[in-house]
């Protein structure tokens, strides 16, 4: 008897060892044009085991990939296709640039400020006002998803100032912004209604 922990590791088990002992088989036949009609036949069985993706786009190109990747590149055939290379294959994507500047208020979040940033720059009038008005509530909302008890309006328009260095010197008698138990309100009620 045969255990399938002596046949050797599969290279990609959601084929099966059927389909890799049909690839380790194609890479014995030595005439090319039989071994390409051969894999062609593989990459149909294989596209047979999952006909719920025939629809994605590049399928097929996967299909060959596939095929490359479990003969771990050794075949030699004629490719409908360009395939993917061995060294693309484990190479590590590119380091993605993150801004290491330092958040002042992380319950506010970095976008938060940048937005601050912006508007303190725009020219007064009403249309800076609404913005303020909407920054002050968003920062209401943020403070009370980390503090979950009622929030001063003075400390919103306390951390917007010092946000802006100054540019945006607002009381809270001027804005008015969204009660605390509102805020909370409307999260309680969503809960209620997906029961």
């Amino acid at each position: 008897m045969e255990y399938t922990t002596l046949k050797g590791r599969l290279i990609m088990p959601e084929y099966g060892r059927n389909v890799q002992q049909m690839i380790e088989h194609a890479l014995t036949i030595e005439d090319r044009e039989e071994r390409t009609r051969c894999v062609n036949t593989i990459v149909n069985i294989m596209g047979n085991l999952f006909p719920y993706l025939r629809d994605v786009s590049d399928f097929k190109h996967k299909l060959w990939d596939h095929v490359a990747i479990m003969s771990d590149f050794k075949l030699d055939i004629d490719y409908p296709y360009e395939i993917v290379q061995e060294e693309d294959l484990y190479s590590r994507p590119e380091h993605i640039p993150y801004k290491h500047s330092k958040i002042r208020y992380r319950h506010y979040g970095r976008n938060l400020e940048k937005m601050i940033e912006r508007v303190s720059d725009y020219p007064d009038g009403d249309t800076k006002n609404e913005l303020i008005r909407l920054i002050a509530n968003q920062m209401k909302k943020c403070f009370l998803t980390w503090n979950k008890e009622v929030v001063d309006d003075k400390k919103i328009f306390d951390d917007l100032r010092e946000l802006s260095n100054g540019k945006l010197d607002v009381s809270e008698d001027i804005f008015e912004l969204v009660e605390t138990r509102n805020v909370l309100g409307k999260k309680n009620n969503r809960k209620t209604q997906k029961k």
